[in-house]
């Protein structure tokens, strides 16, 4: 069936019809506006005759029709960038709403057939409502003929379909968009809910316990009770702060404080923490004596690598680890092995996301920050951080930090 735009009778050989039915498929098919113009206009060219094609679009801002997209396609294609697009026929089509012919005279300067000039400005209409102008230029004659008029109007039709295709899938895009936005902050109010409420809940329960005053309580239970407590409360501080370093790296305002440092001691420090807080986990170190200093801010390295290894810690329990430093090409590269269950490659991509937590994970504490926060921290040293895995076993996180002349430097400082 023709498009109601053309009688039946404008269609008068097969490979006008064949062109037709294309320019609608393309339209129906196509998601690159682009793409689809390219060849919507290569088809329409098969069927009526133009040298130059021109859309342009209103633009609400600057209350102005301004050109979106040109193609000359016939003669004076070889210097397109020379030719006039026709813009009056385009804002006379756009002002009145109906297709306009021009008929424009370049003057004797301009030889041979290029002088005599046709343009034919078609409204382009979207949903009753003018969007913008589609001008086809044809030099040399001869004028445009009531049939080719109809095929134009045709082609137009189907331009503005196009775009208002463009304008649903943008607009698609922005509400789920907005719909992954809500989910993720409802997630992300559940996930931080729960975590804030356990050690609310460790706290509250002892501190309640030890007020009872219908209870006695011997000096080793007491010592329990109040190391649970710390120990929740250092939790409750680890959470309020994660949550403030990853509302300050998004709005940019974290402060760091670049200096040359040796970056051994940062390392030893890290480890020490570790086994302090876990006695029970293996730890290998492989560090040499003698590394250079680099710029760094020894905190928030320490911050990366605390990370590192208590996620070693929480996700692959049981297992060794080992934590390796070395020297790679202009760069020292900062390893964390664990020979634990390993993560999915489909789960590996997305670590260093805000937020994100491997799904399996739910029954182990963690709001999906930490990593985010040191993907944050590397990237402000100009550094690089990853994660090898192989599932079943093990993963390694790395992070390299640029190996730079610590002479050379003298700001000591920087804001990111």
């Amino acid at each position: 069936m023709t498009s109601p735009l053309i009688p039946s009778d404008t269609l008068t050989h097969g490979t006008e019809l064949n062109a037709v039915y294309a320019i609608a498929r393309i339209v129906a098919e196509t998601f690159d506006t682009e793409s689809g113009l390219d060849a919507v206009f290569r088809l329409a060219r098969t069927i009526f005759i133009f040298d130059t094609v021109a859309l342009y679009l209103y633009d609400e801002e600057s209350e102005q029709l301004e050109p979106h997209y040109a193609r000359a396609l016939g003669r004076g294609r070889s210097r397109g960038a020379e030719l006039v697009w026709g813009e009056e026929a385009a804002q006379e089509a756009f002002r009145s709403g109906q297709t306009t012919l021009r008929q424009e005279d370049a003057g004797a300067s301009v030889k041979e057939r290029d002088r005599q000039r046709d343009y034919l400005g078609l409204p382009l209409m979207v949903i009753g409502r003018c969007v913008g102008s589609l001008v086809f230029g044809r030099f040399g004659g001869p004028a445009y003929p009531a049939e080719h008029i109809r095929l134009a109007e045709f082609v137009a039709w189907h331009v503005g379909q196009l775009l208002e295709n463009r304008r649903m899938a943008r607009r698609i895009a922005s509400l789920e968009a907005q719909r992954e936005l809500a989910r993720m902050q409802d997630e992300f109010i559940s996930t931080i809910s729960h975590e804030l409420r356990t050690p609310l809940g460790f706290i509250k329960g002892y501190v309640t316990t030890l007020l009872r005053e219908d209870t006695t309580w011997e000096e080793a239970e007491r010592e329990e009770f109040l190391r649970i407590i710390d120990d929740e409360a250092d939790r409750l501080r680890e959470l309020i702060d994660n949550l403030l370093d990853s509302s300050r790296l998004e709005s940019g305002s974290l402060s760091m404080t670049l200096e040359p440092a040796p970056l051994g001691p940062v390392i030893r420090d890290s480890v020490q923490r570790l086994q302090g807080a876990h006695p029970d986990v293996q730890i290998e170190l492989e560090i040499a004596d003698n590394l250079p200093k680099i710029r760094l801010d020894p905190t928030r390295i320490a911050q990366v690598l605390d990370n590192m290894l208590t996620n070693a810690n929480k996700y692959a329990p049981g297992s060794p680890v080992k934590v390796r430093v070395m020297e790679k090409d202009d760069r020292m590269r900062i390893e964390v092995i664990d020979h634990g269950p390993g993560i999915p490659p489909e789960h590996a991509i997305h670590l260093f996301e805000r937020f994100f937590r491997m799904p399996e994970s739910s029954n182990i504490r963690g709001t999906g920050l930490g990593l985010y926060i040191s993907r944050k921290i590397v990237e402000a040293h100009s550094g690089e951080i990853g994660v090898e895995s192989v599932p079943g076993e093990g993963t390694t996180f790395f992070f390299e930090l640029p190996l730079e002349s610590t002479s050379s430097q003298e700001q000591e400082s920087s804001d990111v």
